[in-house]
């Protein structure tokens, strides 16, 4: 079927369905009611009568309501497939001898694919072994004015992503990443909660833009006569929370970066930071082990998660811990130390044919571990001690030049979280600011700005802590294997 036959059918369809819409108003009869009286859920009778023998009469009554997802017509018996908002399904039967002549015919001609239904019933189940209710009452919850998309046909990546809801009702997949992904956020709650951390909220409409290198979008304040940015990250402000004294804090919430999306990119995106005073790096980096370890057992009742195309991938056990240098000296087969002229760097980027964006030290060493280690990384793996001028929030490594505290996690070739040992010092903050604002006056976008009320709230003292970030929708692709589109429920589309 082409495009325009597609509409043409659909357009028709819709005619129809409206001119039942209006017998049924004209009848009296809402097409819309405020509510129907159901008594239990699908998955409950289910459940309930799970063993229930073929060709069973239960004597027990039961009411519920349901999309028709499957429906046939045949003489003096109907049959629709209604099915619950978490993919459960019961059969309904409408025959002639329970609803009488009038209320069959009215099923029939007012009745479609798609509609919400509610039926009233004996509980039985059919010859087949069908779990079904045999309806004496019947009546329309919600009327469709569209017809349902073929379920048997896969549904395009393009309708899935861009009408979410058709494809929650066509795709078993799509439930069980909203149920996975709950249950994940609620377990990063829990194991928090656990550990004593409280969760807070900190702005999202920030006067200046901070707490990550990225480009931010710009919106305006007609009430205040200002200019605001959408927040790229909540580290700032959690870590004013941090000076106040709140000492174990986390926050889950949206951040929005005007960047290409990819398949691990979304301009908007939901994150998880956690800071813990008198920890560092390698304490939340145990912290961070047992969130997602944690989470993919809730989600998925085991350590070795099972992603939506049956793959098994294990993020149990204890990860590996590698340092950035190293790794990349021996992918390399060449000696790379902080203390790496820049000129050695450039010329082996130029011989491989990387495209570095800024041309600093630190990130030359980042494209080119990039291109020499992080493929190699499937199973989970900290990547520990990055270079000082890519990490400005990050404190100097204790015992290694030229390196901050920091890792980053990366999971199946791509990057879950970071983690710091924060920069308490504001003499050295400033510093950093400083040397950021004149990569940004060279045509940074990613740059940070100096935060003067940031560094006022340092000077008062923050305790040595330890940070974490980690992305809530990279969290899903770990544990389906999905990539980030399907895991962002609405995901922001042209």
């Amino acid at each position: 079927m082409t495009d325009d036959t597609a509409e043409s059918d659909r357009i028709e369809q819709r005619e129809v369905r409206l001119a039942k819409r209006k017998r049924l108003l004209e009848q009296g009869v809402e097409a819309y009611p405020v509510g129907v009286p159901i008594t239990t859920t699908i998955a409950e009778l289910r459940e309930r009568f799970s063993d229930l023998e073929a060709d069973v009469a239960t004597g027990e009554r039961a009411a519920v309501a349901g999309r028709i997802v499957h429906l046939r017509n045949t003489g003096k018996l109907c049959f629709a497939a209604l099915q619950a908002g978490d993919g459960s399904r019961i059969q309904a039967m409408v025959a002639l001898d329970a609803v009488g002549e009038e209320s069959l015919a009215e099923f029939k001609s007012l009745v479609d694919l798609g509609d919400q239904l509610f039926v009233a019933g004996e509980v039985i189940t059919s010859r087949r072994g069908e779990l079904s209710i045999r309806a004496d009452d019947w009546r329309i919850a919600s009327k469709a004015l569209l017809p349902l998309p073929n379920l048997h046909t896969e549904l395009s990546e393009e309708t899935r992503v861009r009408s979410r809801y058709l494809d929650l009702i066509a795709r078993p997949d799509a439930r069980r990443m909203v149920f996975a992904r709950a249950a994940a956020v609620a377990s990063l709650r829990s194991t928090f909660a656990k550990r004593g951390y409280i969760e807070l909220e900190t702005p999202m409409l920030q006067t200046q833009q901070g707490g990550a290198s990225a480009r931010p979008f710009r919106t305006a304040s007609h009430a205040y006569d200002t200019d605001l940015y959408l927040r790229i990250a909540p580290e700032l402000f959690l870590k004013r929370a941090a000076v106040g004294g709140l000492e174990r804090i986390f926050e889950i919430n949206r951040n929005f970066r005007d960047e290409n999306p990819d398949a691990t990119h979304s301009p908007e995106f939901a994150m998880l930071e956690a800071y813990e005073a008198f920890s560092d790096y390698r304490g939340m980096a145990d912290l961070t082990q047992e969130l997602v370890q944690q989470a993919a057992i809730a989600a998925g009742g085991s350590a070795e998660v099972t992603w939506f195309d049956g793959t098994r991938f294990d993020v149990g056990g204890d990860w590996d811990r590698i340092s950035m240098y190293p790794s990349l000296s021996e992918a390399a087969g060449i000696e790379i130390t902080p203390q790496t002229p820049l000129a050695e760097l450039v010329a082996l980027t130029d011989r491989l044919e990387i495209e570095v964006p800024h041309p600093i030290r630190g990130k030359y060493v980042e494209e080119l571990w990039e291109h020499f280690v992080k493929g190699s990384l499937e199973r989970p793996t900290f990547v520990m001690d990055f270079p000082v001028d890519t990490s400005p929030l990050v404190r100097d490594h204790r015992t290694i030049p030229g390196v901050v505290e920091k890792w980053d996690l990366y999971v199946h070739g791509f990057e879950l979280a970071t983690g710091y040992s924060e920069l308490a010092d504001p003499v050295i903050q400033r510093h950093r600011f400083v040397e950021q604002a004149a990569l940004g006056a060279t045509g940074d976008p990613e740059a940070m700005r100096i935060d003067e009320d940031f560094l006022r709230a340092l000077e008062f003292g923050m305790p040595p802590t330890g940070g974490m970030g980690m992305g809530i929708d990279r969290l899903l692709m770990v544990l389906t294997g999905e990539t980030i589109r399907e895991t962002i429920l609405f995901p922001l589309v042209k």
